[in-house]
């Protein structure tokens, strides 16, 4: 039986590192390196693809991200795994439907039509809304580029202003607004596309604007190809990884994702404690150690949450301060390849670092210099991560 390569805990935190563009001189030039290398930012909270690329970059700053968003159209906002909003590649966008958005769309659609019936919206109320959202976006690009807010869209279509019951009968039941439902699945879909938003660069009130034409529902066989795609590009950037990480993080069903490891012919390597990972055939080398690194990195950064297991860059003991109760992770403090505490802005502007380890002085002194760097490039805007952590609070509350 071949010995297994061997990845320990060392040899994964350096291609994080390097991969990620984190380590002294992989800093990027433009937005879209960053994306690429990331595979996919999480972009719920918009500050955290804002601040992720900012971390990343050569010149800091958030004007390549909005030039990449909202100019050149060469990242894009998508819906993907796990039902999450994710900034991605453009040239990403085809798989990412393929593989994963057009099944979870599909079935958002079949729960639309359901909750809107039960409120005594028909499929054909349904189709009659979303061709006069449609039309009202048309009729307005002349005039308004950008796109429009719901709230404007709500102004021209009466039917987006309308509620439905939901949880009808159940102790969450509540009335849902139909903008809320529909221009949602619309974006899921792809019929609608989200652009500059009003306010600054943290603002989640988007603009909306018409799609492409959608594509055909994909087969079977596009859909298989599709996932080796994604799980391919992922491993470049995360290997080596378990199983359970990409069932984890693509949302797919454990048969589809060792289907998809086949496809792009991953190979088995044993990572530290013995457990199997997974590398793609052409990246079995070791790569070498980074020059010592820190970095403040969002909450929500596809770095921090690229892993199911995490315990080889965060302390176990460290969890209940960064992590939420829905297991979304703060803002965090990093130092060579693992987690050491976390950071915060308060309501006038300082941002505040927060150890729960001592890194030791050098790392003390970087950590300080990013701090310092992070208040410059925030300037006048206040940043609070839409999903909280008790160290983010407490840093906040002083």
């Amino acid at each position: 039986m071949a010995v297994r390569p061997l990845f320990d805990d060392d040899q994964r935190r350096a291609r994080l590192a390097r991969r990620h563009r984190l380590a002294p001189g992989t800093a990027a030039d433009r937005a879209e390196q960053v994306v690429d290398d990331l595979v996919a930012v999480h972009a719920t909270d918009p500050a955290t693809v804002f601040l992720a690329v900012a971390a990343r970059l050569a010149a800091p700053g958030t004007a390549d991200t909005e030039r990449a968003l909202y100019a050149d159209g060469t990242v894009l906002r998508r819906h993907g795994m796990r039902k999450t909003l994710f900034a991605v590649p453009a040239d990403l966008a085809p798989a990412l439907y393929a593989s994963t958005t057009a099944k979870a769309a599909a079935a958002e659609r079949t729960r639309l039509l359901k909750d809107f019936a039960a409120s005594g919206r028909d499929a054909a109320w349904t189709s009659g809304a979303q061709d006069a959202v449609l039309a009202a976006l048309t009729a307005a690009l002349p005039d308004s580029p950008d796109g429009l807010t719901g709230s404007q869209l709500g102004d021209l279509v009466p039917q987006l202003r309308e509620t439905i019951d939901y949880g009808v009968g159940t102790s969450y039941q509540t009335a849902q607004p139909v903008s809320m439902r529909l221009l949602r699945l619309l974006g899921m879909e792809g019929t609608l596309v989200r652009r500059r938003p009003l306010g600054g660069w943290t603002s989640s009130r988007h603009r909306w604007v018409p799609g492409p034409p959608l594509p055909a529902a994909p087969s079977a066989a596009e859909r298989t190809a599709a996932q080796a795609e994604l799980a391919g590009r992922w491993l470049a950037s995360h290997g080596p990884a378990t199983e359970d990480d990409l069932v984890w993080w693509t949302g797919w069903g454990v048969r589809e994702v060792r289907a998809a490891l086949a496809a792009c012919a991953a190979v088995e390597v044993e990572l530290s404690g013995g457990t199997t990972g997974f590398v793609l055939p052409d990246d079995l080398a070791p790569v070498a150690d980074p020059a010592p690194w820190a970095a403040l990195l969002p909450a929500l950064d596809p770095t921090a949450m690229g892993w199911k297991h995490r315990d080889w860059y965060l302390s176990p003991e460290h969890r209940p301060d960064l992590v939420d109760r829905s297991g979304n992770l703060g803002p965090t403090a990093w130092w060579n390849g693992r987690i050491v505490g976390g950071w915060a802005q308060r309501p006038d502007g300082e941002v505040r670092l927060g150890l729960l380890t001592d890194p030791g002085p050098e790392a003390r002194a970087a950590l300080a210099a990013e701090t310092a760097a992070l208040r410059t490039l925030l300037a006048d805007t206040r940043v609070t991560p839409r999903f909280r952590t008790p160290l983010e609070r407490r840093l906040v509350a002083g």
